[in-house]
Protein backbone atom coordinates (compact mmCIF):
# COMPACT_ATOMS: atom_id res chain seq x y z
CA UNK A 1 0.00 0.00 0.00
CA UNK A 2 0.83 3.50 -0.65
CA UNK A 3 1.23 5.57 2.86
CA UNK A 4 2.04 9.07 4.14
CA UNK A 5 2.59 9.23 7.83
CA UNK A 6 5.71 9.82 10.32
CA UNK A 7 4.33 7.41 12.38
CA UNK A 8 4.49 3.98 10.13
CA UNK A 9 7.49 1.93 9.49
CA UNK A 10 7.46 -1.02 7.38
CA UNK A 11 9.98 -4.13 6.34
CA UNK A 12 9.64 -6.28 3.24
CA UNK A 13 10.04 -9.62 4.59
CA UNK A 14 9.83 -11.57 1.10
CA UNK A 15 9.81 -10.32 -2.51
CA UNK A 16 8.22 -12.56 -4.93
CA UNK A 17 6.49 -11.99 -8.64
CA UNK A 18 2.98 -13.57 -7.05
CA UNK A 19 3.33 -12.58 -3.57
CA UNK A 20 5.04 -10.44 -0.73
CA UNK A 21 4.84 -10.20 2.55
CA UNK A 22 5.54 -6.60 4.83
CA UNK A 23 5.77 -6.14 8.14
CA UNK A 24 3.72 -2.94 9.31
CA UNK A 25 3.97 -1.10 12.43
CA UNK A 26 2.24 1.93 12.99
CA UNK A 27 1.47 4.47 15.34
CA UNK A 28 0.02 7.65 14.07
CA UNK A 29 -2.90 8.63 11.51
CA UNK A 30 -1.80 6.61 7.98
CA UNK A 31 -3.60 7.48 5.20
CA UNK A 32 -3.42 6.25 1.35
CA UNK A 33 -4.63 4.24 -1.39
CA UNK A 34 -4.37 0.58 -1.21
CA UNK A 35 -2.06 -0.64 -4.79
CA UNK A 36 -2.44 -4.00 -4.59
CA UNK A 37 -5.09 -6.81 -3.22
CA UNK A 38 -3.84 -7.37 0.48
CA UNK A 39 -4.65 -9.43 3.96
CA UNK A 40 -3.25 -8.32 6.30
CA UNK A 41 -3.06 -9.88 9.70
CA UNK A 42 -3.26 -7.93 12.97
CA UNK A 43 -0.75 -9.70 15.27
CA UNK A 44 -0.30 -7.06 18.30
CA UNK A 45 -2.01 -3.82 18.95
CA UNK A 46 -5.70 -2.38 17.61
CA UNK A 47 -6.63 -0.02 15.01
CA UNK A 48 -9.47 1.70 12.79
CA UNK A 49 -9.52 1.16 9.29
CA UNK A 50 -11.99 3.75 7.23
CA UNK A 51 -12.79 3.68 3.80
CA UNK A 52 -16.28 5.05 1.96
CA UNK A 53 -18.26 4.71 4.26
CA UNK A 54 -17.12 1.39 5.78
CA UNK A 55 -15.68 1.69 9.86
CA UNK A 56 -13.68 -1.42 11.09
CA UNK A 57 -12.32 -1.77 14.48
CA UNK A 58 -9.62 -4.39 14.62
CA UNK A 59 -7.64 -6.09 17.26
CA UNK A 60 -5.36 -8.81 17.42
CA UNK A 61 -5.95 -11.33 15.32
CA UNK A 62 -8.45 -9.66 12.87
CA UNK A 63 -7.69 -9.67 8.88
CA UNK A 64 -7.71 -6.42 6.47
CA UNK A 65 -8.63 -6.64 3.00
CA UNK A 66 -6.62 -4.05 1.32
CA UNK A 67 -8.38 -3.67 -2.19
CA UNK A 68 -6.79 -1.99 -4.98
CA UNK A 69 -7.56 1.49 -5.87
CA UNK A 70 -9.49 1.95 -2.48
CA UNK A 71 -8.37 5.15 -0.44
CA UNK A 72 -7.98 4.48 3.60
CA UNK A 73 -7.65 5.80 6.81
CA UNK A 74 -6.15 3.95 9.56
CA UNK A 75 -6.39 5.82 13.45
CA UNK A 76 -5.23 4.41 16.76
CA UNK A 77 -5.86 5.44 20.28
CA UNK A 78 -3.38 8.16 21.82
CA UNK A 79 0.04 5.97 23.05
CA UNK A 80 -1.71 2.89 20.54
CA UNK A 81 -0.11 1.01 17.81
CA UNK A 82 -0.97 -1.70 15.27
CA UNK A 83 1.63 -4.22 13.92
CA UNK A 84 0.80 -6.49 11.20
CA UNK A 85 1.97 -8.91 8.47
CA UNK A 86 0.64 -7.96 5.08
CA UNK A 87 0.29 -10.77 2.21
CA UNK A 88 0.59 -8.65 -0.81
CA UNK A 89 -0.91 -10.75 -3.86
CA UNK A 90 -0.17 -9.80 -7.47
CA UNK A 91 -2.93 -10.12 -9.88
CA UNK A 92 -4.75 -13.34 -10.49
CA UNK A 93 -2.75 -15.21 -7.76
CA UNK A 94 -6.08 -16.82 -6.53
CA UNK A 95 -9.51 -16.23 -8.61
CA UNK A 96 -11.58 -17.04 -5.64
CA UNK A 97 -10.24 -13.60 -3.99
CA UNK A 98 -10.18 -11.63 -6.66
CA UNK A 99 -14.08 -12.24 -7.40
CA UNK A 100 -14.59 -11.60 -3.55
CA UNK A 101 -12.74 -8.15 -3.32
CA UNK A 102 -13.88 -7.05 -6.32
CA UNK A 103 -18.15 -7.75 -5.65
CA UNK A 104 -16.87 -5.71 -2.41
CA UNK A 105 -18.24 -8.77 0.32
CA UNK A 106 -15.96 -8.38 2.70
CA UNK A 107 -13.56 -5.44 3.85
CA UNK A 108 -12.43 -7.51 7.51
CA UNK A 109 -12.95 -10.47 9.12
CA UNK A 110 -12.87 -10.81 12.95
CA UNK A 111 -10.58 -13.22 14.94
CA UNK A 112 -11.00 -16.49 13.82
CA UNK A 113 -8.46 -19.57 15.01
CA UNK A 114 -7.80 -21.28 12.18
CA UNK A 115 -6.39 -17.94 10.83
CA UNK A 116 -4.92 -17.24 14.06
CA UNK A 117 -2.79 -20.07 14.17
CA UNK A 118 -1.40 -19.17 10.53
CA UNK A 119 -0.60 -15.90 11.24
CA UNK A 120 1.03 -17.08 14.43
CA UNK A 121 3.05 -19.61 12.34
CA UNK A 122 3.68 -16.56 10.08
CA UNK A 123 5.62 -14.80 12.60
CA UNK A 124 7.61 -17.25 13.31
CA UNK A 125 8.61 -17.79 10.00
CA UNK A 126 9.38 -14.30 9.51
CA UNK A 127 11.81 -14.34 12.34
CA UNK A 128 13.70 -17.50 11.09
CA UNK A 129 12.17 -19.36 14.01
CA UNK A 130 10.53 -21.90 11.18
CA UNK A 131 11.38 -23.83 8.39
CA UNK A 132 8.06 -23.32 6.22
CA UNK A 133 8.36 -20.75 3.70
CA UNK A 134 6.14 -17.56 4.46
CA UNK A 135 5.46 -17.33 0.39
CA UNK A 136 3.25 -21.21 1.29
CA UNK A 137 2.21 -19.71 4.57
CA UNK A 138 0.42 -16.73 2.55
CA UNK A 139 -0.66 -19.00 -0.20
CA UNK A 140 -1.84 -20.96 2.93
CA UNK A 141 -3.53 -18.15 4.51
CA UNK A 142 -5.63 -16.80 1.42
CA UNK A 143 -7.20 -20.21 0.91
CA UNK A 144 -8.11 -20.04 4.14
CA UNK A 145 -9.03 -16.77 3.96
CA UNK A 146 -11.14 -17.91 0.93
CA UNK A 147 -13.00 -20.74 3.11
CA UNK A 148 -13.84 -18.76 5.94
CA UNK A 149 -15.37 -15.74 4.09
CA UNK A 150 -17.88 -18.10 1.76
CA UNK A 151 -19.19 -19.03 5.24
CA UNK A 152 -18.89 -15.72 7.32
CA UNK A 153 -19.23 -12.43 5.43
CA UNK A 154 -18.75 -9.59 7.38
CA UNK A 155 -20.37 -6.29 7.21
CA UNK A 156 -18.98 -3.19 8.50
CA UNK A 157 -20.80 -2.19 11.69
CA UNK A 158 -21.19 1.25 12.52
CA UNK A 159 -21.96 1.81 15.74
CA UNK A 160 -21.62 4.60 18.29
CA UNK A 161 -18.57 5.75 18.88
CA UNK A 162 -18.37 5.49 22.59
CA UNK A 163 -19.02 1.45 22.34
CA UNK A 164 -16.82 0.61 19.78
CA UNK A 165 -14.47 2.14 21.66
CA UNK A 166 -15.24 0.25 25.27
CA UNK A 167 -14.93 -2.53 22.74
CA UNK A 168 -11.61 -2.77 21.44
CA UNK A 169 -10.18 -1.76 24.93
CA UNK A 170 -11.62 -4.51 26.72
CA UNK A 171 -10.45 -7.00 23.59
CA UNK A 172 -6.73 -5.31 24.15
CA UNK A 173 -7.48 -5.99 27.77
CA UNK A 174 -8.62 -9.84 27.62
CA UNK A 175 -5.36 -10.11 25.13
CA UNK A 176 -3.45 -8.75 27.97
CA UNK A 177 -4.67 -10.95 30.28
CA UNK A 178 -5.60 -13.85 28.32
CA UNK A 179 -3.19 -16.06 30.45
CA UNK A 180 -5.82 -15.58 33.39
CA UNK A 181 -9.11 -17.23 34.14
CA UNK A 182 -10.99 -14.65 32.35
CA UNK A 183 -15.35 -14.39 32.99
CA UNK A 184 -17.81 -12.67 30.89
CA UNK A 185 -18.42 -10.13 33.99
CA UNK A 186 -14.88 -9.72 34.36
CA UNK A 187 -14.60 -8.57 30.48
CA UNK A 188 -17.80 -6.68 31.47
CA UNK A 189 -16.38 -4.70 34.13
CA UNK A 190 -13.28 -3.86 32.09
CA UNK A 191 -15.98 -2.31 29.79
CA UNK A 192 -17.32 -0.51 32.40
CA UNK A 193 -21.06 -2.09 30.89
CA UNK A 194 -23.40 -4.78 32.21
CA UNK A 195 -22.36 -8.15 30.96
CA UNK A 196 -25.45 -8.32 28.48
CA UNK A 197 -25.01 -5.21 26.94
CA UNK A 198 -21.41 -6.05 26.80
CA UNK A 199 -21.49 -9.40 25.24
CA UNK A 200 -23.94 -6.96 22.54
CA UNK A 201 -21.43 -5.01 21.68
CA UNK A 202 -18.50 -6.28 21.88
CA UNK A 203 -20.02 -9.33 19.01
CA UNK A 204 -21.44 -6.35 17.23
CA UNK A 205 -17.84 -4.47 16.86
CA UNK A 206 -15.52 -7.25 16.46
CA UNK A 207 -17.57 -9.78 15.39
CA UNK A 208 -16.68 -12.22 17.78
CA UNK A 209 -17.98 -12.90 21.55
CA UNK A 210 -15.46 -12.37 24.34
CA UNK A 211 -15.07 -15.55 24.74
CA UNK A 212 -14.41 -17.00 21.06
CA UNK A 213 -11.61 -14.03 21.38
CA UNK A 214 -10.39 -15.30 24.52
CA UNK A 215 -9.73 -18.24 23.63
CA UNK A 216 -8.34 -17.49 19.90
CA UNK A 217 -6.07 -14.87 21.60
CA UNK A 218 -4.82 -17.96 23.42
CA UNK A 219 -4.00 -20.53 20.81
CA UNK A 220 -2.42 -17.13 19.01
CA UNK A 221 -0.01 -17.29 21.62
CA UNK A 222 0.48 -20.88 21.72
CA UNK A 223 0.85 -21.18 18.35
CA UNK A 224 3.87 -18.78 18.87
CA UNK A 225 5.33 -20.95 21.88
CA UNK A 226 4.67 -23.90 19.72
CA UNK A 227 6.63 -22.46 16.98
CA UNK A 228 9.76 -21.57 18.65
CA UNK A 229 10.31 -21.96 22.38
CA UNK A 230 11.39 -25.64 23.46
CA UNK A 231 8.71 -25.80 26.44
CA UNK A 232 6.46 -28.59 27.16
CA UNK A 233 3.37 -28.75 25.52
CA UNK A 234 1.91 -28.97 28.99
CA UNK A 235 4.11 -26.30 29.78
CA UNK A 236 2.47 -24.23 26.84
CA UNK A 237 -0.74 -25.39 27.82
CA UNK A 238 -0.76 -23.63 31.70
CA UNK A 239 0.85 -20.59 30.41
CA UNK A 240 -1.61 -19.61 27.98
CA UNK A 241 -4.30 -19.94 30.14
CA UNK A 242 -6.42 -23.25 29.03
CA UNK A 243 -6.93 -24.85 32.50
CA UNK A 244 -5.64 -28.48 31.94
CA UNK A 245 -3.57 -29.76 28.83
CA UNK A 246 -6.38 -32.10 27.38
CA UNK A 247 -9.00 -28.83 26.79
CA UNK A 248 -5.56 -27.28 25.18
CA UNK A 249 -4.95 -30.40 22.60
CA UNK A 250 -8.84 -30.71 21.85
CA UNK A 251 -9.26 -26.65 21.40
CA UNK A 252 -6.26 -26.78 19.11
CA UNK A 253 -6.75 -29.95 17.19
CA UNK A 254 -10.47 -28.65 16.74
CA UNK A 255 -9.02 -24.82 15.01
CA UNK A 256 -5.30 -26.24 13.03
CA UNK A 257 -6.60 -29.77 11.81
CA UNK A 258 -3.37 -31.42 13.78
CA UNK A 259 -2.40 -31.58 17.44
CA UNK A 260 0.38 -29.26 18.98
CA UNK A 261 2.98 -31.70 18.35
CA UNK A 262 1.60 -32.27 14.80
CA UNK A 263 1.75 -28.30 14.27
CA UNK A 264 5.11 -27.94 16.25
CA UNK A 265 6.99 -30.92 13.66
CA UNK A 266 4.78 -28.72 10.78
CA UNK A 267 6.81 -25.70 12.06
CA UNK A 268 9.86 -27.33 12.45
CA UNK A 269 9.67 -28.23 8.80
CA UNK A 270 7.63 -31.65 8.76
CA UNK A 271 4.72 -29.82 6.48
CA UNK A 272 3.08 -33.01 5.02
CA UNK A 273 0.13 -32.41 7.87
CA UNK A 274 -0.21 -28.87 5.70
CA UNK A 275 0.50 -29.90 2.26
CA UNK A 276 -1.63 -32.34 -0.14
CA UNK A 277 0.28 -34.92 -2.39
CA UNK A 278 0.20 -32.27 -5.52
CA UNK A 279 1.89 -29.93 -3.49
CA UNK A 280 -0.37 -27.30 -2.73
CA UNK A 281 -1.90 -26.38 0.09
CA UNK A 282 -4.79 -28.50 1.27
CA UNK A 283 -8.28 -26.45 2.35
CA UNK A 284 -9.70 -29.27 4.25
CA UNK A 285 -5.71 -29.31 6.42
CA UNK A 286 -7.63 -26.19 8.91
CA UNK A 287 -11.09 -27.01 10.71
CA UNK A 288 -13.18 -24.59 11.83
CA UNK A 289 -13.12 -24.51 15.39
CA UNK A 290 -16.41 -25.05 17.40
CA UNK A 291 -18.20 -22.30 19.34
CA UNK A 292 -16.08 -22.38 23.14
CA UNK A 293 -18.53 -21.79 26.00
CA UNK A 294 -17.39 -19.67 29.08
CA UNK A 295 -16.28 -21.03 31.99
Amino acid sequence: MSAATSGLSSAMLARGESLSVVGFRCAARVFGVHDTLSLSYLHHGSLTYRAGSCSFDLVAGSVLVGRPGIEYVCTHTPGGFGECLSFRYGPGVLEAIDNLVAAGRVGCLPPLAELAVLGGLAQAATGGASDVGIDEIGVMFAVRFVDAVTGNERRCFLGSGIHRRRAVDAALWIDAHSHDVITLEDGAKAADMSPFHFLRVFAKVLGVTPHQYLVRCRLRHAARLLSDSEQSVTEIALQVGFGDLSNFVRTFRRAAGVSPRGFRQMASGERQELVCSGGHPSRASFAKSATPRYR
